[in-house]
């Protein structure tokens, strides 16, 4: 006989009360996306039907999700899926999980390429192509190759550019960085690794242990990987270009020296939500 905790909104509270204790900030939208996917629910569905009694195999397949949400594998991840500007976005352990920090570099990049006839886009470490993919759906007249060094995350960044129908606009390169890519770009994004190594331990676990840690170290001192788009970026950069990265939320003033250093003006710098200088663009000086 089944229980009437095994109502809809009886599962929700039980799930909800327990991420809570673990210091999950979300746990009660965490509950409900769970329990739409165990049940194969829309939001609608459960604001509708709060009293309806889930069958016993429902429920064991939501608590079963449920134990990987209390060891703090994030929703994503258990799910497969991750909305990034308003798209849902397939991701796997091979890739970093898209966060909503980054769409601050999606806006300034569709400013930068609206209007424009033709927009060439080269996305340095692609990963799930969610940069690559949103800017191609975003401008209709741009076209782009994205790099990765994992083969891995290729076939990810492939089969999103196929959901989203922006595939033939999109050539995939398995590279580290700029190897093997010719041509001229008006915009040369990246989001790449910048967590310092001392600093990965302390990350939260659903970062640090669900997060490809390729993805996430940035050397020594986090700025690894800006050292080297830096170095290669005049060679592929258009006339009135953009190169635009990803910063962490302290280094921003390091960034800036370092593509200075390779020649490049700093041409905007730009805040994500938080008030954190999120993202830089740089362009060869007149």
């Amino acid at each position: 006989m089944q229980k009437m905790s095994d109502t809809v909104a009886g599962l929700v509270r039980s799930a909800a009360r327990q991420l809570s204790l673990r210091g999950i900030a979300t746990a009660a939208l965490d509950a409900r996306l769970l329990l739409q996917s165990a049940a194969a629910m829309s939001h609608a569905d459960i604001v509708a039907e709060p009293d309806l009694i889930l069958p016993p195999d429902v429920v064991a397949r939501f608590w079963s999700l449920m134990e990987q949400r209390c060891a703090f594998e994030p929703v994503s991840r258990i799910l497969g899926v991750r909305e990034f500007y308003g798209r849902d976005f397939k991701i796997t352990p091979d890739v970093l999980d898209p966060r909503a920090d980054t769409e601050t570099l999606i806006g300034v990049a569709t400013g930068l390429g609206t209007g424009k006839a033709s927009f060439g886009i080269l996305d340095l470490g692609t990963g799930s192509g969610a940069i690559a993919v949103t800017l191609l759906a975003e401008l209709p007249q741009a076209h782009g190759v994205a790099t990765d060094i994992s083969e891995a995350a290729l076939a990810i960044a492939k089969a999103n550019a196929l959901t989203h129908g922006v595939a033939d606009r999109l050539r995939l390169v398995h590279a580290n960085w700029f190897a093997g890519v010719d041509g001229k770009f008006d915009l040369i994004v990246s989001n790449p690794p910048y967590i310092p190594a001392g600093d990965i331990a302390g990350l939260g676990p659903e970062v640090r242990d669900y997060d490809p840690g390729s993805a996430l170290a940035g050397g020594d001192d986090g700025l690894q990987a800006y050292r080297q788009i830096a170095a290669g970026a005049s060679r592929l950069l258009a006339p009135r270009g953009h190169v635009l990265v990803e910063t962490g939320a302290t280094q921003a003033e390091g960034v800036k020296d370092i593509f200075e250093a390779n020649g490049l003006a700093l041409a905007g710098q730009f805040r994500d939500l938080g008030g954190h200088i999120r993202a830089l663009s740089f362009n060869l000086p007149s």
